[in-house]
């Protein structure tokens, strides 16, 4: 690949997820090139870059889950970029943090993920390829290229292969997942079904009612993201309780913060199967499978390097196409 033009790729990562910036690489057939990211004694961050990347085009894989060194790290690592003449630094970010907060709904709050917007913008980064934001409108706080890939290309596919996949419907845990419902229940030609519910306090769901038909079907919750996993464990119940058969869920990002694993494990959900975008340290639980989105992201690095079309990806029935090894 590197041969095709003059201009020579190279590929970074950061601390954050370094399982998925290895897998990236090998798809792309070529090392992670080297840096040292450390910490000084006071917990500063420090990142050298041990080869030249003059002229070069950049790609930084950095997921930007809390602790907020994962994005500071991140920041100092496209600063430093840029102060050594990289040509084009592109942020890769399998998870965009902050993103929650994309607007004020209320008095005297902050709007996160403008403000990350802005410092991933001010740092010198050029282009952003990300998956599944929390809000896609987040795009618009960009003045640069950006990249938003759908992690549901993946999950569809692996999906289609499992033996629930029969007498199967796809139901939304809010209002607000609704359009990516509908996305799996299209592709996987279902019905959809929603679960209303009312959200008293932050991190604290309750299930209402539910708006669709779940007698006697086999259901798949989807959602972008899951922290806590109250919303998706109350209406896992919420969906039993009302005539549901074998419940299983789907989802972009396991945050799975707090007490995640523990409701998951002690709910009526049979498997949750979450994407490889962020690492974070929560327990095992036996329910939860893993399906790697790295070769998506290693595709459209490809793309982006050789000035290809990236919305080619987003169809999850042409994908193997697109993919080389797809599994």
């Amino acid at each position: 690949m590197q041969d095709a033009l003059v201009k020579p790729i190279k590929i970074f990562a950061g601390r954050s997820n370094p399982a998925i910036a290895e897998k990236i690489a090998e798809y792309l057939d070529m090392p992670l090139c080297d840096a040292k990211v450390e910490n000084f004694s006071d917990g500063e961050i420090s990142v050298n870059y041990f080869e030249s990347i003059r002229g070069s085009d950049l790609f930084i894989i950095q997921s930007t889950n809390p602790p907020a060194d994962n994005l500071m790290e991140l920041l100092i690592m496209i600063d430093a970029a840029r102060r050594s003449s990289a040509a084009r630094i592109t942020a890769v970010i399998p998870y965009y943090g902050y993103a929650r907060q994309d607007r004020k709904d209320k008095p005297r709050v902050a709007i996160t993920a403008k403000l990350v917007a802005n410092l991933l913008t001010t740092a010198g980064a050029n282009r952003i390829l990300t998956m599944d934001l929390h809000a896609p409108q987040i795009q618009g706080f960009f003045d640069i290229p950006f990249d938003h890939l759908y992690s549901s290309v993946m999950l569809i596919n692996d999906i289609r292969q499992r033996d629930f996949r029969e007498n199967l419907v796809v139901a939304s845990p809010d209002v607000g997942g609704v359009k990516l419902a509908r996305k799996f229940a299209e592709e996987l030609g279902t019905d959809l079904v929603i679960v209303d519910k009312r959200r008293p306090k932050a991190n604290v769901a309750e299930v209402m009612n539910i708006i669709g038909d779940v007698s006697g079907k086999n259901v798949l919750l989807v959602d972008d993201m899951i922290d806590t996993a109250g919303t998706l464990v109350n209406a896992a119940k919420a969906i039993r309780d009302a005539g549901g058969l074998r419940v299983y869920a789907a989802a972009t990002h396991p945050i799975l913060s707090g007490p995640a694993i523990e409701r998951i494990n002690a709910s009526v959900i049979e498997k949750l199967i979450v994407s490889d975008s962020v690492v974070t340290n929560h327990a095992y639980s036996p329910k939860i499978e893993t399906v790697t989105v790295s070769s998506l992201f290693g595709e459209a690095i490809k793309r982006i390097y050789e000035d290809d079309s990236v919305s080619c990806l987003f169809d999850s029935k042409d994908i193997s196409t697109k993919i080389k090894n797809y599994h």
